[in-house]
């Protein structure tokens, strides 16, 4: 991924929000997705990259790989990060390279907004931050179950209550699973607990219940597209620790329409397994480069 050069992110955060289950005879607008599940395939070092920058980037790989091994995922402390941006070009081509582009896109629109890329390495994150202005201020790496920036801004702007709002008469079941949420939001969970899951697919659902469900969950700063398990979108709302979840099959048709009341959704972390299994890997990648290097 240049930094330099952004990509768009790659689906519309406002189609996440509440409400966008469409009605019966209404086709979903998505942008096309990838058939198939990505598989880790080992970056391959290319041959012709010049000596010094081939140093310097496994240099730079090796002492984030060294911050990872001192690093206990499970701890709930928080992971390595590298800031990158002291780095010059040609340094900076080759970790891109590295890391590649894994199967999680994030983007958080808060007062700086970030571009979010996981790795081919789960859990080692590629952070973009920029200005109001959209000028790059940061570009970093980081080892995470999920980027905290993630997390701390989706709960920044988040109410701990509902807001009130208008019940129209065409409203059948958004009224009772408001109630339900709002309780669930009382309560309090124990850190790792299992998300409170309401399944709006098992409900009929009138435009004026999406409405409701609406004005009273606007959308949040946070959207997150994952690829690993079928094709998952996960968009924060204004309400702390609610989030909506939506997943779509090969054909891009929505299959599973729900609302988590939980801190993050497990299926957006990297599981600490998975972030040992990172370091193997990633530990592989620097003995690979360390062959192009000089004695």
């Amino acid at each position: 991924m240049d930094r330099d050069v952004v990509k768009p992110f790659p689906f519309p955060v406002r189609v996440v929000g509440p409400g966008s289950q469409p009605e019966d005879d209404t086709e979903l607008q998505y942008l096309a997705m990838p058939r198939d599940m990505n598989t880790f395939r080992m970056p391959i070092p290319p041959e012709n990259a010049d000596t010094q920058a081939m140093t310097a980037a496994r240099d730079l790989l090796a002492a984030f790989l060294a911050q990872m091994e001192a690093w206990d995922p499970a701890s709930g402390v928080p992971g390595p990060r590298t800031e990158l941006s002291q780095f010059p070009p040609a340094v900076l081509a080759l970790v891109n390279e590295m890391l590649g582009e894994g199967e999680v896109a994030i983007q958080v629109n808060a007062p700086a907004s970030y571009r979010i890329q996981e790795s081919v390495f789960t859990g080692v994150w590629r952070v973009l931050a920029f200005d109001a202005g959209q000028a790059l201020t940061s570009d970093s790496i980081e080892a995470a179950p999920l980027p905290r920036v993630v997390i701390e801004a989706a709960r920044a702007s988040a109410s701990s209550t509902l807001p009130s709002v208008d019940v129209p008469t065409g409203a059948m079941n958004s009224p009772a699973l408001l109630h339900e949420i709002g309780a669930q939001m009382r309560e309090l969970h124990a850190p790792g607990a299992p998300a409170h899951v309401v399944n709006l697919t098992l409900f009929p659902m009138t435009p004026d219940d999406h409405a409701v469900l609406e004005r009273a969950l606007p959308v949040g700063p946070v959207a997150i597209m994952s690829r690993g398990f079928g094709n998952c979108r996960i968009t924060s709302t204004q309400a702390r620790d609610v989030w909506r979840v939506q997943y779509f099959n090969q054909m891009n048709t929505l299959i599973l329409n729900t609302i988590e009341v939980v801190a993050v959704p497990e299926v957006a972390l990297a599981a600490a397994e998975d972030l040992e299994d990172s370091r193997g890997r990633l530990a592989e990648l620097v003995a690979w480069m360390s062959e192009s290097c000089p004695a």
